[in-house]
């Protein structure tokens, strides 16, 4: 490394996020700019460890010492060509991607790891300041064509490496616009979505065809698909979600988070004012169930929409401060954490159940009836006398997914399922029907976008080598691969 002492020199650093009251009144990212000269003080802390288990921490296989040595040496052209190496879409990991590079750096066993993140977001973002990011153009044609169904992160991946490789790709996206729940999910304020819009028009560019507002299954059949094409990949994510079946479900004012979420997404793409959206927190007590990412999505969604007040429940215990002992570097740390909605506002409430909603004489919800509980021989059990209710009037799902949606394009295709509901695939991501393949959380469940990135480069690889006969892609997981345990 240039400098084998920075991590001696410097403390980690990040950048600032702008004031509570401030980032309340848009919709923009919640960070500052970042000084440069900050973040090549960042990149030196990384030291030369010999074994950068950083890189085993991230599924992509991101040479990560690489780019924050060429970052603290001023050498960007070449950090972004290195990144660009393992990665296609940094701009949209580091803003998303929870780092399990980071709880894998070796400089985390005794300090705060280096600050891999904050490098990866701003070299990609220097590279499209200074118009680095060209569109790969394929130098010779296969003649081969290449259905993608989903233009989530998995989907995107497995069409760039596949166009670049000289195939004919379309993706095809129920929705009006590409991105899968990048697009009509994630919050503005956690990403704006021009960063979805510039990669969208490089793979243009590149060749890939983009249909929207095809639903496959419906508007046109699997069998279709085989037919018109030589290969079909499945990316559609786990977006079944997970409901909550107790007394008083079917009042009014209880949503899933991916019903509440992406209206306040269409709002900020223009396609109706804020008062206009249909389902929205403003003027109203919320309760989100669920403690997870989704949960802070709603949150910070709500806070921004005016909500009198918000509660997050969550069944588990709070998570400790630091790391216990059955969770020890280089695992992912599952420590507490605040996100940026968390700081602003809102009360967490864990180890609680909701037993029951309740409604008034007109149908609508008025409160939840809920209680504590504990973890006791594998199991929650009620603590007793906790009971107690909270008011509310609207209430969001924010519970996780359970797999792929089970519609009409797996029956028509005839697709297996496995034993969690996912889609089943063998070690080349190749599903029981001929010519189709399934990558990222179709196949593997809910998790995360660096995971789906890097089954979507992988898959691409096995489609190519089916394809052609062999294929230089690269392939940096399998289907079996697990995070760092």
């Amino acid at each position: 490394m240039a400098d084998i002492r920075g991590f001696l020199k410097h403390s980690r650093q990040t950048p600032t996020r702008r004031p509570v009251p401030v980032r309340l009144l848009d919709w923009n990212e919640v960070y500052e700019d970042f000084d440069q000269t900050d973040l090549k003080d960042q990149a030196s802390r990384c030291m030369d460890c010999g074994i950068p288990f950083c890189n085993s921490g991230c599924p992509l296989g991101n040479i990560i010492p690489d780019w924050n040595d060429l970052v603290y040496k001023d050498r960007w052209k070449e950090a972004i060509d290195r990144l660009h190496a393992t990665n296609n879409f940094p701009e949209f990991t580091g803003r998303l991607c929870p780092a399990p590079c980071e709880g894998a750096c070796v400089l985390g066993i005794n300090q705060d790891p280096v600050a891999i993140k904050q490098v990866e977001v701003t070299i990609i973002d220097h590279a499209f300041e200074m118009d680095w990011v060209a569109p790969v153009i394929p130098s010779v044609l296969s003649g081969k064509s290449v259905a993608v169904v989903g233009s989530g992160p998995a989907g995107l991946a497995a069409a760039q490496q596949l166009t670049r490789a000289g195939h004919s790709v379309v993706v095809f996206e129920r929705a009006d616009r590409i991105g899968g729940l990048l697009r009509y999910g994630i919050p503005e304020f956690k990403m704006e979505k021009r960063h979805i819009d510039r990669r969208i028009e490089q793979m243009e560019l590149e060749g890939t065809e983009f249909r929207t507002g095809i639903e496959v299954g419906v508007d046109i059949t699997g069998d279709d698909l085989r037919e018109q094409f030589d290969a079909v990949v499945l990316a559609g994510g786990a977006t079944q979600w997970r409901d909550l079946p107790i007394e008083g479900r079917e009042l009014n004012g209880i949503y899933q988070a991916m019903e509440y979420l992406p209206w306040a997404n269409r709002a900020q793409q223009g396609d109706m004012s804020v008062d206009e959206v249909p389902i929205s927190a403003s003027g109203k007590k919320v309760v989100i169930i669920g403690g997870g990412d989704t949960g802070a999505d709603c949150l910070g969604t709500a806070h921004r929409q005016g909500a009198i007040s918000v509660h997050q429940f969550e069944i588990m215990d709070r998570p400790p401060e630091e790391r216990s002992g059955g969770n020890p570097w280089p695992t992912f740390p599952m420590t507490f954490k605040t996100t940026s909605a968390h700081e602003e506002g809102g009360e967490r409430i864990y180890s609680v159940n909701t037993e029951k909603f309740v409604g008034d004489d007109e149908g609508n919800l008025r409160a939840l009836a809920a209680h504590e509980v504990e973890f006791k021989d594998g199991r929650f059990e009620k603590v007793a006398g906790s009971d107690f209710e909270l008011e509310a009037d609207a209430v969001f799902l924010a519970m996780g997914f359970t797999g792929p949606e089970k519609g009409a394009l797996l029956a028509q295709l005839g697709v297996d399922l496995d034993e969690r509901s996912n889609v089943a695939r063998d070690s080349n991501f190749y599903t029981n029907a001929d010519g189709v393949w399934v990558c990222g959380d179709m196949g593997r469940g809910q998790s995360l976008i660096v995971w789906a990135i890097a089954e979507g480069r992988s898959c691409a690889a096995s489609v190519d080598a089916f394809l052609t006969g062999s294929t230089a892609l690269m392939s940096p997981v399998t289907p079996s691969d697990k995070p760092l345990a």
